[in-house]
């Protein structure tokens, strides 16, 4: 949503406020980048050093059967609009998937029209152009990377493999900066800067750290703790928890996951330490949790499957909320990442007029669970749209139906499990218990009969704005085949609207120097463009003055081989005149 729209927002919403604006809470949402239920100390794993955590999860309220999705941006997206990824136009975490449409309403949104600072330090994934950025979506101050994560396609640092989370370049406040330091420590500074210089005023600080994400770089201080360390199962098996077998590399996978871990907690200790120095600890709630399960195999605290998957490995996360915010420990009931919208409106005096799908958790800090105890919650995600029955899965109560299958599928085709008696996936009920595995095939295909065919949502790229000019299509923004996201020699597309009518500049870098006697086409329905390329050693052109009405576009570019094959560039930077 524009800025516009936040002044809109205002008026429309009907909000309820307490009298006296210190008195509103500063919220601190915290959230890591594929780091599962078993990465932490005081979830069972005596090798991860993360006190700081664990202090947060003894202190505070933890939830035991809290849900993400099994991916990136889809989490973000639920995340901060209490919505369903799929409602809100995000599928997938590049393909086009990871825009948001603008018509979502973000917590930022809902809070910075009540005199509460917003800042996002980290990780967004929901859109790097106009009108998806953070500042579009209600953040007044923003530090961030671009793409899904750093060193991918679509952001700078991919450049720079094997340093990209040393000394990165970043967006500040939609400025390209170069900043000095490892990128955990970086996004945090920007956090405690924040909340310095706003502890006189409510804030909701956004500290989304991209560690431990691959690259798996960590600072070598971190590392050496690690280094040396087996990683024996037994430690594990002794507790009775299922452990996936690892590699060599599996395990060094884990020591700098681990490293990486350490640091995030150490960094989260400076928040805490920061928010006690300024006397703010008492009248801030931190909300804790991760986006999807771990990517690479390693301890999951005995749940089955990693990032990607719909088993409880990949969607399963703890949540916290700190300081404990009723006289309840830990909360089994299930919840989900759509329902910190509600809650964080709840707890802020706030109302909203619209429909979401979360549900607030202040009914169980009161111990009231009516409202949990029949939810459904469903996991998706293919590389794409939506696929039925294709990594999917419905949960109701103790049942969890997972598919895994064609959408013609029987119902022994899929797997059915009971949460509560068999919390690490081992025993397929689908056979033995029929009829509940059918109630609830059943109600997974009323859902995406009569909820998802309605689905709207629309995001798109704009292009010739006054508020971004010029603009920068990524790879991780195109949309077209299943391997977009890194291959050269395939076909893919923009959504783009074209918001003035006029004449336009599309430079072209690809990364690697075009063959000889091929042609740059840019295709923009039902007018195409074409320049003829003269030698092999170019890699950087440009196709100046081209008139382009205003409107929506599929926008069609690659360089064609003499022989018909296609070069797809890696980015395009678009400028109006």
């Amino acid at each position: 949503m524009s800025r516009v729209c936040i002044i809109f927002l205002s008026l429309v919403f009907s909000l309820t406020v307490k009298s006296q604006s210190s008195q509103r809470p500063n919220i601190i949402l915290i959230m890591t980048d594929d780091q599962g239920y078993g990465d932490f100390g005081f979830t069972g794993n005596p090798y991860v050093q993360t006190p700081t955590i664990d202090r947060l999860a003894t202190e505070g309220t933890l939830f035991t059967n809290f849900y993400v999705s099994p991916v990136c941006a889809p989490t973000r997206s639920s995340l901060m609009t209490g919505k369903q990824s799929i409602r809100t136009g995000v599928y997938d975490t590049y393909n086009g998937g990871a825009i948001m449409d603008t018509k979502e309403i973000t917590i930022a949104e809902m809070l910075v029209g009540q005199g509460y600072a917003t800042g996002i330090f980290g990780k967004w994934h929901l859109g790097d152009t106009y009108p998806n950025r953070p500042s579009d979506q209600g953040f007044a101050q923003s530090l961030v990377h671009n793409a899904g994560g750093m060193a991918q396609v679509g952001d700078p640092n991919t450049y720079f493999k094997e340093k990209s989370y040393f000394d990165a370049t970043l967006w500040k406040d939609n400025q390209r900066i170069e900043t000095q330091g490892y990128c955990s420590d970086v996004f945090t500074d920007a956090a405690i800067d924040f909340m310095g210089s706003n502890k006189n005023q409510p804030f909701f600080a956004y500290l989304a750290f991209n560690a431990p994400h691959t690259p798996l770089e960590v600072p070598e201080s971190y590392y050496e703790k690690y280094k040396d360390q087996g990683l024996d199962e037994v430690a594990f098996v002794e507790k009775g928890y299922p452990v996936p077998p690892m590699t060599a590399k599996d395990r060094e996978d884990a020591r700098r996951v681990y490293a990486m871990v350490e640091n995030i907690d150490d960094n989260i200790a400076r928040i805490i330490d920061k928010l006690e120095k300024d006397g703010l600890m008492d009248n801030t709630i931190i909300f804790f949790l991760t986006d999807n399960g771990p990517q690479q195999r390693r301890f999951t605290a005995g749940f089955r499957g990693t990032k990607g998957t719909v088993y409880e490995g990949g969607v399963r996360v703890p949540l916290i909320v700190y300081p404990r915010q009723s006289n309840l420990e830990r909360i089994n009931a299930p919840t989900a990442h759509m329902d910190i919208f509600p809650t964080i409106m709840a707890v802020c005096g706030l109302k909203y007029q619209h429909d979401i799908d979360g549900i607030s958790l202040t009914d169980l800090f009161e111990n009231k669970p009516a409202k949990f105890e029949s939810r459904i919650i469903y996991h998706h995600w293919t590389r794409g749209h939506l696929t039925p029955y294709q990594n999917m899965a419905i949960r109701q109560g103790d049942y969890k139906l997972v598919g895994h299958a064609d959408y013609d599928a029987k119902i022994q085709d899929f797997e059915l499990f009971n949460l509560r008696e068999d919390p690490f996936e081992q025993k397929n009920l689908v056979m033995s218990h029929a009829q509940e595995a059918e109630k609830l095939k059943e109600k997974l295909d009323n859902w995406i009969q009569e909820e998802v065919w309605k689905i709207t949502a629309d995001p798109k790229i704009v292009i010739g704005s006054a508020e971004e000019n010029p603009t920068i299509l990524n790879r991780n923004d195109a949309k077209g085949q299943p391997g977009i996201w890194a291959q050269d020699q395939i076909y893919g597309y923009w959504d783009v609207e074209v918001a003035t009518s006029g004449y336009y500049s599309f430079d072209y870098f690809f990364l690697n120097p075009l063959p000889e006697k091929s042609k740059i086409r840019l295709n923009l329905k039902p007018i195409e463009y074409t320049r003829s390329i003269q030698t092999k050693e170019e890699n950087n052109i440009k196709l100046s003055d081209l008139y382009i009405p205003a409107g929506r576009y599929r926008l069609e570019t690659w360089c064609q081989h003499s022989d018909g094959g296609y070069i797809l560039p890696f980015s395009v930077e678009v400028s109006k005149k």
